[in-house]
């Protein structure tokens, strides 16, 4: 991904749902204009979802998200169907596809009872009306298209337009922290995870956020901290560090310099930095044998020192001095029953959206386990989570409650 392209978690995730051969895929490509989904007469041509990032006008950014029927029958339909509710737990916006030749099925109106429950707005789209003698008049949240002739398409990209919920106010990563004219120091060790020539996504966003501002980020590896001091003429306004190098970042900033990490501001982000922090102070009452969830909302190659695998389980058992059973997840995958676990650490969810990472908390909150965040957690192990509160002082009352 390019610094100038709009990462997938930032995009407003659109996603169509149906029965098989209600022509979601060809309502899909009407859409975004372009043969993106196999479209078929044979039923259950889409076996996973199809995601394609797109300039919809006048959203702007959005990911569309074409997903498997969800009549889907036998073992793999069983596993399509799943996915497709998986799809749900990202969706901001939902349009459900169906033969307007007939009224909404039992499994149609499910779909519309789990748009309500997981409170997504939708649009329930009539497709193949150019094969009805008489088109009938909308309903609120309706609307007659035709995925072949190209009928009310432009009428449904305003509908979803329309359907998407603007934000009370907008998050920021860290801009609105600083001031304008304040350096930033930003410690980003070359992630041997990342792709060889580029930062990684929340060490690109928080340098973007810090540019809006005026602010002025200076970007060193953590073996040249010292140096980046000593080269300043004034005191830098705060200090963002990688998760993984927070104790040697923490050695060499002054007491009276604001630390924090990437982490943790992209916790905050995410709108889920306040349970997080309650739930760090579960590793200090975990014991032998507690199972231990590790998800992370990406998948890549695993490092030799990878920080999810390697690093968290080490410094959990340096820290409790317990053995613990780790269990490793990633992308989409996060269990569905969540009770066997006595902790959740989480990575920052770069890669998922706001929706995805309040409903993964809130699955954990619903099953009683505490979850945290890869920052948070490294913090409290290091003895540093107050210290990297400190330039978020309502977060940091939590710890005193």
């Amino acid at each position: 991904m390019s610094m100038n392209s709009t990462p997938a978690a930032n995009r407003i995730h659109i996603g169509f749902f149906g029965l098989r051969n209600a022509g979601k895929s060809s309502l899909v490509n009407a859409v975004t204009g372009q043969e993106l989904a196999v479209v078929s007469k044979v039923r259950g041509t889409t076996t996973d979802p199809v995601y394609k990032t797109m300039e919809l006008l006048p959203l702007g950014p959005v990911m569309i998200i074409d997903t498997p029927g969800y009549d889907d029958e036998g073992t793999l339909g069983e596993l399509r169907v799943k996915k497709t509710r998986q799809v749900l737990n990202k969706t901001d916006v939902a349009v459900l596809v169906t033969d307007a030749r007939s009224g909404l099925t039992e499994t149609e109106r499910e779909l519309t009872l789990l748009f309500e429950k997981k409170q997504i707005p939708y649009i329930i789209a009539y497709n193949k009306c150019d094969l009805l003698a008489d088109v009938p008049g909308e309903g609120a949240g309706e609307i007659y298209v035709s995925a072949r002739k190209g009928t009310g398409i432009y009428e449904l990209k305003e509908k979803i337009a329309a359907s998407v919920k603007e934000p009370k106010e907008e998050r920021r990563l860290a801009g609105d922290l600083v001031s304008r004219g304040s350096t930033v120091i930003l410690v980003t060790p070359i992630d041997s995870a990342a792709p060889k020539g580029r930062l990684i996504l929340p060490q690109q966003q928080v340098i973007r956020d810090l540019l809006e501002t005026g602010a002025i980020p200076v970007v060193v590896r953590e073996t040249e901290l010292k140096e980046a001091f000593a080269s300043l003429a004034a005191k830098p306004a705060a200090v963002i560090t990688d998760s993984q190098v927070f104790e040697k970042a923490a050695r060499e900033t002054p007491e009276d310099v604001f630390l924090t990490s990437f982490s943790i501001l992209m916790a905050r982000y995410k709108g889920i930095l306040e349970e997080a922090v309650r739930g760090a102070s579960a590793i200090g009452r975990l014991c032998d044998g507690d199972k231990i969830l590790i998800a992370e909302g990406c998948t890549h190659h695993r490092q030799c020192e990878d920080i999810g695998t390697v690093k968290l389980p080490r410094w959990l058992k340096e820290y409790t001095g317990k053995e613990l059973h780790p269990v490793f997840v990633s992308g989409t995958e996060f269990p569905e029953k969540l009770s066997s676990y006595r902790l959740i650490i989480h990575c920052g969810g770069c890669m998922l959206n706001e929706r995805e990472m309040r409903y993964r908390m809130q699955c954990a909150k619903d099953a009683g386990v505490p979850m945290t965040n890869y920052g948070t957690a490294i913090a409290y192990m290091k003895g540093i989570l107050k210290r990297s509160l400190g330039i978020l002082p309502e977060i940091r009352k939590i710890l005193e409650q």
